[in-house]
């Protein structure tokens, strides 16, 4: 596996492997050759896991939207149940996601509703975590934004106050909703992955690690 090395004026490792498969190590200007060496053996499982993950999405089939799918919310897999009725909607009950539609065959209509409905649960999640760790943070957020993201699970503008979050990150457990939210509204704080940064994520989320790996899964 070719992995790309950068050095430049930043003061911690990272690792970011992208949904192309092209993976990019990034470490600071003097850092030494065995260290290098050493941060990619430790990481190599994680690193053949993102790939995997990346590789598998991008060859998997298109959803058709039947009965018997499965589809992820909050960490779990729900089997789909299509229902043909006059009130459209989705339900999550007996264990199964249930989407109630008049025409059964439509499959973008299907698609909409269950889009829909990932975006409210997401609204509803995102906001209990916010209220959660926004009186930690103790500072003024002037809008939030729930969208597709392609490689990040969430970003921040600490001058605008702005705060984006991925709409996917619903099907990730609740821990790890937490964790993505907590660490952009940390950059309100701190606008870079400084020692501080880190710093304050584990004062207030000791088990931050653990949720992003978990998250990376």
């Amino acid at each position: 596996m070719d992995i790309a090395i950068i050095k430049k004026a930043v003061k911690h490792i990272n690792i970011r492997v992208k949904p192309n498969g092209e993976v990019t190590l990034t470490v600071p200007l003097h850092t030494k050759e065995t260290d290098i060496r050493y941060v990619l053996k430790k990481r190599a499982g994680w690193i053949d896991k993102k790939v995997a993950f990346f590789k598998e999405h991008q060859t998997q089939r298109p959803k058709e939207y039947v009965s018997g799918e499965n589809f992820a919310y909050l960490g779990r897999n729900y089997r789909l149940k299509v229902i043909e009725g006059q009130s459209e909607g989705v339900k999550l009950q007996r264990g199964y996601l249930h989407i109630f539609v008049k025409d059964t065959s439509n499959i973008a209509k299907k698609k909409r509703l269950l889009k829909s409905w990932y975006l409210a649960k997401a609204q509803q999640h995102f906001e209990k975590a916010i209220e959660k760790y926004q009186p930690i943070v103790k500072k003024e957020i002037a809008h939030i934004r729930i969208r597709e993201m392609k490689t990040r699970w969430g970003s921040c503008n600490p001058t605008k106050g702005y705060i984006n979050l991925n709409s996917e990150l619903i099907k990730k457990p609740r821990e790890c909703i937490e964790y993505v939210v907590f660490h952009e509204l940390a950059h309100l704080i701190h606008a870079n992955h400084s020692r501080q940064f880190y710093n304050y994520l584990t004062l207030y989320m000791p088990d931050w690690k653990k949720r992003k790996e978990r998250l990376e899964i």
